[in-house]
């Protein structure tokens, strides 16, 4: 999900997800909307990111587009993902007591980050992550109620079956490979690469490397015939997906549910999110 991945002119590269920068335009649109519609302000901006390639440009996204929309960012901190101590990143993070708090980490990390937050009582009012190890299959079930009120990006959600009639129809074949486990953000992502990938294939009429990429730069999937919500799958030049889309959910009760876009909610944003004392 880097953006700079198709702007390198890589002629065989086609992503069918959106990348970082359009997830982070999504969390910067449900800032402004969830504004109006609850009345209140947000003007600051804490970040904070693990420091490989990832998490450095997903930083970078957010600290330009927080500017771009007049959000003062108090902090923009990098971390090792690997680091066994956070604890001066979120004493930095207490003291600024950004108004949203913007984390890019992988698994151990997010773990680390919220273990931390809960010793040092760092109660952000939004906590707006890029996926990765807030969604870990693991995510839910290590952190209990230490992950209630997180809110993160992801493409995909389970309770938009109702709205997406494809994903109950696929999540019933995935359940037969997969132990009974419901379709996630990943394997779904997946699915609808997969499946693109077979669509251009069988188009191309050939498994000659040429004629596919041929065939994908033509590729015009509609959104009907998908399992995400995506507008559709329809590369652009630099072989990105223009139809993408974002979504984000909220940790509630324990489960992951779809909060944005407003159309797409199951559930309305708990905000601010629970204090680690009312999660006890």
């Amino acid at each position: 999900t880097a953006p700079n991945l198709t702007d390198r002119g890589l002629k065989y590269f086609f992503r069918v997800t959106p990348h970082d920068g359009e997830f982070t335009q999504v969390m910067y649109d449900f800032m402004s909307d969830l504004q109006k519609k609850k009345n209140i302000k947000l003007s600051s901006v804490s970040i904070l990111h693990e420091d490989s390639l990832w998490g450095t440009d997903s930083g970078t996204t957010q600290d330009k587009l927080a500017k771009e929309k007049n959000y003062k960012v108090l902090d923009k901190i990098a971390y090792n993902s690997k680091a066994t101590s956070l604890t001066s990143e979120v004493q930095k993070l207490k003291a600024s007591n950004a108004d949203v708090l913007l984390p890019s980490s992988y698994t151990s990390d997010a773990f680390l980050f919220l273990k931390t937050a809960k010793e040092l009582d760092y109660n952000p009012k939004l906590l707006i992550a890029q996926n990765a190890g807030y969604v870990d299959p693991t995510f839910l079930s290590t952190m209990g109620k230490d992950a209630e009120g997180v809110i993160t990006r992801s493409p995909f959600n389970f309770d938009l079956a109702k709205k997406v009639p494809n994903l109950a129809k696929v999540n019933e074949l995935f359940k037969k490979h997969s132990g009974g486990r419901d379709l996630s953000d990943v394997p779904a992502r997946e699915f609808t690469a997969f499946m693109t990938l077979v669509d251009a294939i069988n188009r191309a009429g050939s498994t000659d490397p040429e004629k596919i990429r041929v065939a994908l730069t033509q590729t015009n999937i509609p959104a009907k015939n998908l399992i995400i919500p995506y507008k559709g799958v329809k590369f652009g030049a630099n072989g990105h997906n223009e139809l993408q889309r974002g979504i984000l959910m909220q940790v509630q009760n324990g489960q992951y549910c779809t909060i944005y876009p407003f159309e797409f909610a199951a559930c309305e944003v708990k905000y601010p999110m629970p204090t680690w004392a009312q999660k006890k």
